[in-house]
Formats: C-alpha cells, structure tokens, sequence
C-alpha cells in the first residue's frame, strides 16, 4: 500500500474546504475589496476606551488560533501584522464559513476595534465583516515561523516575502535606496533615460554577452552588457547630465556577488572628470546611508565597516606594492608573485598579470570604503591618460568590504585615439564582441565633451546597506541551477 504524502494530504484538505465554499455559493478567489486600511495604521490610531472604533483590512493569514467558539488570526499585509477576531456569537450564520479557513488564505476583515485581556489590539469581525479573497491550496511553512530553506526561498520568494517579514522589509528598503538615488541626482540637474537593452554591437564593458536574433531584420542583437556608450551619445547630442537606472546582462558565472541580469546605475556629467564623480559617488551613497540606515558604522558579514566621511583615496600602484611586495614596473617579479598565488600566467598579456595579482593581493583588504585611482592605461580602452603619465587612465574603483561597488572614468572623447583603442581590444576577442562600433566612433567625431562617467552596482549597494553576503538575497528572483530531475 502506498502512503500518501503528507503535503498531498494537507492539500486534499484544503481542496474539500474549497468545495464547501463552492457549495456555500461564495467565490473562494473573491472579488474587488475596496477601502482597505493598512493594519499598522490601523493600531496607530487606535484610541482606548474610546466607542465606535471601526477598522478594514486585508491580508494573509499568518497565524490561526481555534479555541471553539473563537478564532483569532494574526493578518498579514504590506506594512504588518493585525489580530482579527472571529467570534460565533457575532457571526451568527457566517460561523461555517469561519470554519473554513486556513493559513495562508488572503481575507478581507471589518468591524470593531477593541483590545483583549492580553493587551492585543484586534478587529472583531462583524456578520458581513468577513470576506473570502483568495483560498491558500498548497501547506505553507510550519506555524509560519519562516521559510527556512534557502533555496526554496529563492525559488519560491513570492512565498519567502510573507513568510519571512524580514525579506519583506529588505525589498521595501531596496525600493527606497534607489527612490534616494533618483531624487538626489534629478536635484542636481541630472536626466534619467532610457536606453536600448537589445544592441547590435555589444560594448561598454569586457564581458560574454547573451545572443538573441530578431528574425524580421534576420540579424543578431545583444543583450547589453553597459548603456555606456549609448549614454555618451546622449552627451554628443547636448544632454549634459544623464543616469539610467538598467538591467544589464552578462553571459557568465553565479556566485554570492554575481547574478546574470544585474541592476546598475550609470551617470554622466559633461564638463566634470573622475574626480567629479568620485566627490559624486561619495554623495550619493551617504546619501544613503542617512536615509536609510543606523549610522555609517555597520557590521557586514564577519567585518565591522564605517562609511563616514571622507572615504580614502589610494593609488593602485601604491596599493599593489603596499600589498604584493611588487613594484608595478618589475614585471618579472609581478610575474614570479602570480606563480606563488598559482595563477597561470603563461599565456597572458603584462598588463592583464598585473591586474590578477592585484586582485588577488589588494582587494579583500579594501574593507572601509577605498577609491582605488589611476589604473594602468591598458586596461581602460574608454578612459582618458593621466596629464602627468600616460602610463595611467584616469579610473577608479571604490571597493567595500573586498567588493568592487563602483567604475568610474575621466571619459575619452577623442575619437582616433578611441578608434586605436578598440582596435586594441579587439584583438583576440571571440566574434560575438570582435565588431567595432562605427557609430560610436562617428558620434565622438562630431564632439563629445569632456566628460565624467560612473556606474555604480545597485544590487551590491543594497548588499553593503542591508548588511547581506549574497547578493541573492537582494534579487527578487535570482538566477539558479535549475531543480534536478524528479525534485519539486
């Protein structure tokens, strides 16, 4: 004999209720429930022993408490919790229909407002107070002490928000982080814009883009990897101050800080240089820090991190040489300190040698917040050289906790150098990123003026800000490894 599974017997359960609601001649998946008071301002304004106090609400039922000829329900919405009273002498003929519910069904509530013996303040629904929404077939987790799983609550979030008050509360603050962002830069004179997601040339970053075709003009687009250099194309045309909050794509690996589709913010800012942006990216972040946090001193994972200003500024040759032992010039000993750190780098270009023992070496100290400046030219095909060496770019890094949460330039607008850049980058890339993009290079010979660009990682912001290690936990929906085979 074959023992049914317990989750199949809960939802046989809640399956025969909902034919009880059927044959009762109610619509178990409700209709339009207007006039709905939010359940914390409904405790706000609460007055005690003050008569007539009415209240409506509506949400999922997190807690249910049956005790004969009362139920109390603990209700969940989108600001909080209420308590609900059901009570057989007040419903009368609508106590079957009380007896009928389950967590995680959705309920409209009205009555009056009082408070019980232990203090609780709570809604006693009325007769016709009590409204079916929608019927809650599948079991929800345990006594809704929370979905503990973690990758049931990445791939069932829209479980984990009402499960878990606290992911609730962290998207609400995500919202809010880039609502800071907006209103700080459009104060400032900046336009927010839109540009294409799907491109015909992929470029703005050194990155593998995802492929689509567009079978009508039988060709193959983009996912885009940076709007960078459609945003620049906005400075050639007059606009002087954009930002585009954007998904961007990147067809490569997952891990705690890295997610396919990502969100970014990127600013542009005619007349300014990598200096004006690092004074911005400061700004704006402590912005954020203001609005929406206890104080710059916060602890982030196993660190303790202070975003006070001024944040610190530090070469990244002085960095490399600080941590590696190795003088940025002695590309031998660069490269004998690769081997030591078991980087293979037999096959790779000086430049790009320098950077991996960087990596390996500097950044996880970067833990207060860092702008790394002055980056090899090499590795900036889109950066202005330094006026005192054009050995460096004008580029910074600011890193927090060992992350990397914004780039920056002194942007180039010199359109043959910028040409020969490309040229350059070009080399030894795979097809999908081996085209030049004529037109950019058209647009800079009609003038773009000096400039200052910056992208800054929205998703690692939110991270570093709600004290998070993964940046899963600051994506709605995150990309994961689909579900082996025969697993729910």
């Amino acid at each position: 004999m074959t023992t049914q599974p317990e989750s199949d017997k809960f939802e046989k359960q809640r399956q025969d209720k909902l034919a009880k609601l059927e044959a009762l001649g109610l619509d178990p998946y409700g209709f339009r429930y207007d006039d709905v008071e939010a359940a914390e301002s409904i405790k706000a304004r609460f007055v005690d022993d003050q008569e007539g106090q009415k209240a409506r609400c509506a949400g999922r039922i997190v807690l249910l408490r049956d005790i004969g000829k009362l139920i109390f329900i603990t209700l969940r919405d989108r600001s909080g919790t209420i308590q609900v009273g059901l009570s057989k002498k007040l419903l009368s003929e609508r106590w079957d229909l009380a007896k009928l519910l389950d967590l995680g069904d959705i309920i409209g509530a009205a009555g009056q407002l009082g408070r019980t013996r232990t203090g609780e303040i709570t809604i006693w629904v009325e007769e016709d107070g009590l409204a079916f929404l929608s019927k809650c077939l599948s079991q929800p987790p345990e006594k809704f002490h929370g979905l503990a799983d973690i990758d049931q609550r990445y791939r069932q979030r829209y479980v984990d928000l009402w499960a878990n008050p606290e992911v609730m509360e962290r998207f609400k603050k995500r919202s809010a982080i880039i609502t800071t962002i907006r209103q700080y830069l459009e104060a400032r004179g900046f336009l927010e814009v839109e540009t294409p997601m799907m491109q015909a040339v992929a470029g703005g970053a050194a990155a593998k883009p995802f492929v689509t075709h567009h079978n009508s003009l039988d060709i193959d687009l983009y996912l885009r990897i940076s709007p960078e250099l459609f945003l620049k194309r906005l400075l050639v045309g007059g606009l002087e101050r954009v930002f585009e909050i954007n998904r961007s794509f990147r067809n490569e690996g997952l891990s705690r800080r890295h997610n396919p589709e990502f969100t970014m913010i990127e600013v542009y800012q005619a007349y300014g240089d990598y200096n004006v942006m690092m004074d911005l990216t400061e700004e704006v972040v402590s912005a954020c820090v203001e609005a929406h946090c206890d104080g710059a001193q916060m602890k982030y994972g196993d660190a303790e991190i202070n975003l006070a200003r001024p944040w610190r500024r530090a070469k990244y040759a002085d960095l490399l040489r600080e941590h590696s032992g190795c003088d940025i010039n002695d590309i031998q000993a660069i490269r004998e300190k690769a081997r030591k750190l078991e980087i293979d780098e037999s096959d790779m270009d000086d430049a790009v040698v320098v950077n991996e023992v960087f990596e390996a070496t500097v950044e996880d100290s970067l833990v207060d917040p860092t702008f790394v400046i002055d980056y090899p030219a090499v590795l900036c095909p889109l950066t202005k050289r330094s006026k005192d060496n054009p050995d460096y770019a004008e580029r910074f890094e600011l890193f927090i906790a060992g992350m990397e949460l914004a780039n920056a330039y002194t942007e180039l607008n010199d359109p043959a150098q910028q040409y020969e850049n490309f040229l350059v980058q070009l080399r030894g890339q795979d097809e999908t990123m081996a085209t030049m993009d004529d037109d950019f290079i058209t647009a800079l010979k009609y003038g773009m003026p000096p400039a200052g660009g910056l992208g800054i990682g929205i998703d690692r912001l939110v991270m570093i800000l709600t004290g998070v290690t993964s940046i899963r936990d600051v994506i709605l929906f995150p990309h994961l490894k689909p579900v082996a085979s025969g697993k729910a």
